[in-house]
């Protein structure tokens, strides 16, 4: 699954800006009033301003072999959110490492680089080490109808998980962390899991697909 467009809101959109901006680095790529994009990538990740806003988890790939360097370089910038007292975090079922930090809106930002993509880089690491967004959270009270819905109109695959608690759906360059959250809190951090509406552009099987999650409920058009 490709992670095409990816929108979120927010409930201060220039604090959003200034950070993607003056201490990610990234360049917008549109914007007017009530939005901004960046380009991440492949992705695109788009900001609304809304009166309510609710956090986030989402994820963004790196070159498989940079997980330190990204570590180096983001803690220069940010606060590293910590795991028992771990900076960067070993995944080795997933065969992949993270680190995680807060944008302006306690989003929970990650970066992983998956070592299965095999999409090692020589460049040193920056904000255009950023490949592509990978994951977005969509917490639930009831994971399977979610997956039901995702696995028949679009086809995407189990990755990991279950039903009763975490439930990842898709593969290493495109993933929905489905939650249970009335049971389960974000990694690494606890916050609370939010069912925060958000809308995306998926590709997968060569079919682009619409999805929006708004009011705890999915929606699915081609």
């Amino acid at each position: 699954m490709n992670i095409k467009r990816l929108t979120i809101y927010t409930k201060n959109l220039a604090a959003q800006r200034d950070f993607y901006t003056k201490v990610l680095n990234l360049k917008t790529c549109n914007q007017a009033e009530n939005w901004v994009s960046f380009i991440l990538g492949k992705s695109v990740l788009r900001i609304e301003q809304r009166k309510e806003a609710t956090p986030y988890h989402f994820a963004i790939n790196i070159p498989a072999n940079q997980g330190i360097e990204a570590l180096s370089w983001l803690k220069t910038k940010v606060e590293i959110l910590k795991y028992n007292g771990k900076e960067l975090q070993d995944f080795p079922g997933w065969n992949a490492e993270a680190v995680y930090f807060y944008d302006k809106d306690n989003n929970i930002v990650e970066l992983i680089a998956r070592k299965n993509l095999k999409n090692e880089s020589d460049s040193p690491f920056d904000q255009n080490s950023f490949l592509e967004i990978s994951e977005i959270g969509l917490p639930t009270k009831d994971i399977k109808p979610v997956f039901n819905s995702l696995n028949t109109t679009c086809g995407l695959e189990f990755f990991d998980g279950n039903f009763e608690r975490f439930c990842a759906l898709g593969d290493d360059t495109g993933l929905f962390i489905c939650v249970n959250k009335l049971v389960k809190d974000w990694f690494p951090t606890n916050d609370k899991a939010h069912s925060s509406d958000f809308s995306t552009i998926i590709t997968e099987k060569g079919e682009n697909f619409l999805i929006k999650f708004y009011n705890e409920k999915l929606e699915i058009s081609k």
